[in-house]
């Protein structure tokens, strides 16, 4: 150990914080989503890799919804406050620090979700591929809802990256809530 500096003291799991293990498995998740991106882009071309990465974003969503109905002890996801509830605290279980996102429930079976700053449309820019990019994100929103059987509206439409296209991510999601 070199003189004037000490040493942190080893840390024993017990000790570690739930959002520091949180961000850990997420910083791992999306350093994997990001090497299967960027090798499928290199490997297919961006098309293919959109098709592919939205359907198991999808895919892998809908299988998470039940995992977290299960884990809240949700009989049901019906109406607008067990949706609210729900998608709240699916968030507050998956979502890592890095991710900049804000979401509400207005009333009148709205959800309304706004990206100030997307870490999916950096990253795809640093690609070079983020003309041709289809979101990913929106997908796991939509496999939620989906694995639900939820219906929905959105507006305006997720084609392409809306961050890209208007400068900003903002959607109003119009629930079919009971």
């Amino acid at each position: 150990m070199k003189e004037g500096k000490s040493e942190k003291p080893i840390r024993q799991l017990e000790e570690i914080e739930k959002e520091e293990i949180r961000d850990l498995l997420n910083a791992g998740w999306m350093t994997h989503d990001a090497m299967w991106f960027s090798h499928c882009v290199a490997e297919f071309g961006i098309e293919q890799t959109n098709r592919i990465n939205r359907a198991a974003v999808r895919s892998m969503a809908a299988i998470e919804a039940k995992r977290i109905k299960k884990l809240l002890g949700m009989r049901t996801v019906e109406s607008y406050d067990e949706i609210r509830h729900f998608v709240t605290t699916g968030f507050g279980l998956i979502r890592g620090s890095f991710m900049r996102f804000e979401f509400d429930f207005p009333g009148d079976n709205l959800f309304v979700w706004n990206v100030p700053r997307c870490f999916a449309h950096d990253g795809v820019k640093r690609l070079g591929q983020i003309e041709r990019y289809e979101c990913g994100i929106v997908e796991r929103i939509i496999g939620w809802f989906e694995a639900l059987g939820i219906g929905y509206s959105i507006d305006p439409a997720p084609n392409g990256c809306l961050m890209h296209r208007q400068g900003k991510c903002e959607m109003i999601i119009r629930l079919q809530a009971s």
